[in-house]
């Protein structure tokens, strides 16, 4: 009975599973149908102001040549005109010393005849008719200004479709993602070789599978990609997945998105608890700072927080929204009993704040860095059961590196009140490896990924991130994958190699 009742489970669970693949891709479907609608309006008014762009060039090609030819027209009807007037005057003039000369031959007095024709003889020496250009300056041709479209008509003719380069191609299994970095790579279909450039369009998700129409979160773009590969390097992953596409784009036009891939970001993911934190701290999610004045100012901020982290509900919902689904992401002031505002989690010199995430299995990285003049500061892990007033690194179930730079200045590993001096430079910025499955706590420069110390425990417990500082600040960074090189040193047992890097300690 009881195995039957199981196996109608997984049943009812791959259905569940199978209906909500369907309903991904009806939602996809309807999506594109809905986008061919408005991407054909779109088109056809591109197509409309394309050709009334074509239309205009032509009446503004058509009205610069008509000018032209008109400008011509002028200037030729100017100079001709300007010919034929001084033929006309000198027509005017040819004519009187005609008429003067034939009355000139009717006269009888010699002396007279002889005078007049003297005048005659000198004005035809001077006369225009004598001394004019009988050649026209311009021709009636205006061929030269025709115009033959011939090419022009069939070039237009052959006008069609722009070439659309095909969708790439993204292959998974080319694909990397390590150091919080993710390398995409992708192929051309054989053909498209004009290629002029590539956007890779991607997003941040906590659904596996394929990507959902319905996505809260907008596709991130990055254009004018020159090769078939690409890094994404610095991301914080804080979702479970990421979705990958891209385009080819020719030097027209953009083509259609390849099929879109979904890969894994796992990463740790915590906030600190501002629930759990003594009232000399004032903390944001990824902010810690002593506060001389008791935090009271943020009072408001740690009840609201309270009341909507209340109930085993809520604490699920929490769990739903985190990066990974292990470890788990609770607030520790929902323990019965804390009656209180749990502002008084901790207290006295114990300046402590949690981390909102337990650690029960697998391997997590986060990293910290403190105020250049923060005075003393601790970073580590414990139990949740460390007490009021207890301080890191001082009980059997905390372990942590100190840093003080009051009065005398120390760097130490400490446990179980047993503190191992380190005799090397504190880092701006340190990295918290943790194996809870190895029972392994180590502390590395985060920016070079020296090892400061390594602590080699069984857990017994889950475990929780714990800060604590006095008189400065801490920054906490998350969302970070296990570095590969840490990974390397725990595969060479690199950390282990020395007993001076390493403290052994049994948990109780």
């Amino acid at each position: 009975m009881d195995s039957q009742r199981e196996e109608l489970q997984r049943i009812i669970s791959t259905l569940a599973s199978k209906d909500d693949e369907i309903q991904n891709f009806i939602e996809t479907l309807n999506h594109t149908l809905k986008n061919v609608q408005v991407n054909t309006a779109k088109v056809l008014l591109d197509l409309d102001e394309e050709f009334g762009a074509l239309q205009t060039t032509l009446d503004e090609i058509k009205d610069r040549m008509t000018s032209k030819i008109k400008q011509e027209q002028a200037c030729k009807s100017q100079e001709l005109q300007n010919q034929l007037t001084i033929c006309t005057n000198a027509l005017e003039s040819s004519e009187e010393l005609l008429e003067y000369a034939n009355r000139t031959l009717s006269i009888e007095d010699t002396e007279t005849f002889t005078k007049a024709a003297k005048q005659i003889k000198d004005r035809v020496t001077m006369a225009p008719a004598f001394r004019l250009s009988l050649k026209r300056k311009i021709s009636d041709n205006m061929t030269h200004l025709m115009v033959d479209f011939s090419q022009e008509k069939q070039m237009l003719r052959s006008m069609k479709f722009l070439p659309v380069p095909r969708a790439p191609e993204i292959d998974p299994a080319d694909c990397l993602v390590t150091d919080n970095c993710v390398t995409i790579m992708w192929n051309m279909p054989e053909g498209d070789k004009k290629i002029d450039h590539y956007i890779l369009e991607y997003r941040k998700t906590n659904y596996e599978g394929h990507p959902r129409v319905k996505e809260e979160r907008n596709w991130d773009i990055i254009d004018n990609i020159k090769t078939t590969e690409y890094t994404l390097s610095g991301l914080k992953f804080e979702s479970k997945y990421m979705n990958f596409r891209v385009r080819a784009c020719n030097k027209a036009v953009a083509g259609d998105y390849s099929e879109p891939i979904t890969l894994e970001t796992k990463g740790f993911n915590f906030n600190f608890d501002a629930t759990t934190s003594h009232q000399n701290l004032k903390v944001e999610d990824f902010s810690v700072e002593w506060d001389s004045s008791g935090g009271k100012g943020q009072e408001n901020k740690v009840k609201g927080k309270e009341n909507k982290g209340r109930g085993q509900v809520s604490l699920v919902k929490r769990n739903m929204r985190s990066g990974t689904p292990s470890p788990k992401r609770t607030s520790l002031s929902c323990r019965p009993g804390s009656g209180r505002s749990n502002r008084d989690r901790f207290s006295g010199e114990s300046y402590t704040v949690l981390g909102d995430a337990m650690i029960e299995s697998g391997q997590h990285y986060w990293e910290v860095k403190s105020q250049k003049d923060c005075k003393s500061y601790s970073i580590g892990v414990s139990y949740k059961n460390l007490g009021k007033f207890d301080q890191l690194g001082k009980t059997i179930t905390s372990w942590c590196i100190h840093i003080n730079n009051w009065l005398q200045a120390s760097f130490a590993a400490k446990h179980n009140n047993k503190a191992k001096a380190m005799d090397m430079q504190v880092p701006d910025k340190i990295g918290i490896y943790c194996d809870y499955d190895g029972g392994q706590i180590s502390f590395y420069n985060a920016d070079t990924k020296q090892l400061l110390h390594t602590f080699k425990t069984k857990f017994t417990q889950p475990i929780i991130p714990a800060f604590m500082v006095w008189c400065g600040g801490l920054s906490l960074y998350t969302g970070l994958q296990v570095p590969s090189i840490i990974k390397s040193f725990q595969k060479g047992d690199h950390e282990l190699s020395g007993s001076a890097n390493s403290l052994i300690a049994l948990a109780h």
